[in-house]
């Protein structure tokens, strides 16, 4: 049932197991457009489930072996969907076709001329957005799949014409090895997903496995400050491209910031400096992420004052260093680090930032990744003044390895005692910051799960 393909040319019905997702609902959303008739299943109503609906999807709610009726051709399903999924089962029993949510959507990239697909630890929804917005600005009409809400194309997903698919890559399950791209962009390969990967040489390996999905004539693009990079380009025929610091192919001279952190720079593409692109994004992290963009355009040969134009209209995606509003003078971000690279370039963009003291609102995602980078994160949450941790979001885990938000608080009181400060319930965060913040300060709430709702609490209550 695997190997089913899908006949873009004879639209019929496809069932979407968790339609409500993010990468779930985009794809649904093109299929919507392309005449197929859809029908799905999700935990609970949201705004995605809602546009669907509206766009003539059937959506229901809980799954149930009922909802897996005769007259579907194909299931699609995620990762997260295991065999024993109620819906799961009846489509085996019924021997209704099932694809993976990667494997469809790799079918989808060959319907277009030129696909770009962004991957890397983190980074991958800001230069999906960044890419998006130079694209549009640049008239070409892409088909636009990102794992954030971008508010360019007003959520996740852009239907375009079908010269370029630009989407977001994920390494998690592997799922990017299903994907059949004509451009890679590679923003970095870090310990991550280690309740699927075995360690860093697993996950290099996999990405070496993802630049081998390219064809011949394929352009891979790829910081060079990954350690030992050349390895994951090893064997490839095509073009390899290198952003990073002084000696890469695209790198940046010439920083400066703006009173918010904003930074502004001088791109240098193969020896020639372009016109200096100023970002309404703070933190040299995203630098980084508009120099891979950069790169991107250039190589599909885009005009450089369009990319310039596309960077600095590009005001960042829900939940990436978005201001909520502010508390009694005091600043509310929030923010979706949650691995210690992100958490640490996140709050380096902070100190960019206007503010008297800051704090982190952390929310450890999952246990496999707090167990396995535990002193990583405890150093890379130092840089706030203050820390308060939250419980962890299990996502799709349980708790079995016996490691608790607790110990992340003693991880950072370890070196800075005091620092730290755990609290069992979001009523308690909130109690604490409507005592403690003082006009001026920065307080960020961070994390992979539902901590932005303590920050998004704390607004409403102030408004009472």
């Amino acid at each position: 049932m695997g190997s089913y393909r899908i006949d873009f040319e004879h639209p019929n019905h496809i069932y979407f197991m968790g339609i409500g997702g993010i990468s779930m609902s985009g794809l649904a959303e093109i299929l919507l457009k392309e005449g197929f008739r859809i029908s799905g299943s999700d935990a609970k109503e949201s705004s995605f489930t809602d546009r669907l609906s509206a766009l003539g999807a059937t959506v229901v709610y809980g799954q149930r072996s009922e909802n897996i009726t005769d007259d579907i051709d194909c299931v699609v399903y995620t990762a997260a969907i295991h065999p024993d999924n109620p819906e799961y089962r009846t489509a085996m029993e019924k021997q209704i076709p099932m694809l993976t949510r990667a494997k469809l959507l790799g079918q989808m990239m060959r319907r277009y001329r030129r696909s770009i697909a962004v991957s890397g630890t983190h980074g991958k929804t800001t230069t999906t957005s960044m890419l998006s917005h130079i694209l549009v600005k640049a008239g070409t009409d892409p088909t636009i799949s990102v794992g954030g809400v971008l508010p360019l194309i007003g959520g996740n997903i852009r239907v375009g014409g079908n010269d370029t698919f630009l989407l977001e890559a994920c390494e998690y399950t592997n799922s990017f090895l299903s994907f059949s791209p004509t451009m890679e962009i590679i923003l970095n390969v870090e310990a991550d997903h280690l309740d699927f990967f075995k360690d860093i040489d697993d996950i290099r390996s996999s990405f070496h496995r993802f630049v081998e999905r390219l064809p011949e004539d394929g352009t891979v693009i790829i910081d060079s400050r990954i350690r030992a990079y050349r390895e994951l380009v090893r064997d490839f025929p095509g073009r390899v491209v290198t952003v990073g610091t002084k000696g890469a192919d695209i790198y940046a001279e010439e920083l400066l910031y703006d009173e918010y952190g904003h930074p502004s720079f001088v791109p240098v593409a193969f020896g020639e400096a372009l016109s200096r692109v100023q970002l309404a994004v703070p933190g040299e992290h995203n630098i980084f992420n508009a120099l891979a963009a950069i790169a991107a355009g250039l190589e599909l040969g885009l005009p450089a004052a369009r990319i310039r134009e596309g960077l600095q209209d590009f005001r960042g995606t829900v939940r990436r260093f978005e201001k909520k509003g502010e508390l009694n003078g005091a600043t509310i971000i929030d923010d979706y680090a949650h691995h210690p690279q992100e958490i640490e370039a996140t709050l380096r963009a902070a100190e960019h930032y206007p503010h008297r003291e800051l704090w982190c609102v952390f929310q450890p995602h999952t246990y496999s990744r707090t167990r396995a980078l535990l002193p990583e994160f405890g150093r890379a949450l130092e840089l706030s003044d203050h820390v308060l941790l939250a419980d962890i979001y299990a996502a799709r885990e349980t708790d079995t390895l016996g490691v608790s938000a607790a110990d992340v608080e003693r991880a950072i009181n370890a070196d800075t005692p005091g620092k730290a400060l755990y609290l069992s319930s979001f009523e308690e965060i909130e109690r604490y910051l409507m005592e403690k913040l003082s006009p001026g300060d920065l307080c960020i709430t961070m994390g992979a799960g539902d901590i932005y709702r303590v920050g998004e609490e704390l607004l409403q209550k102030s408004k009472k």
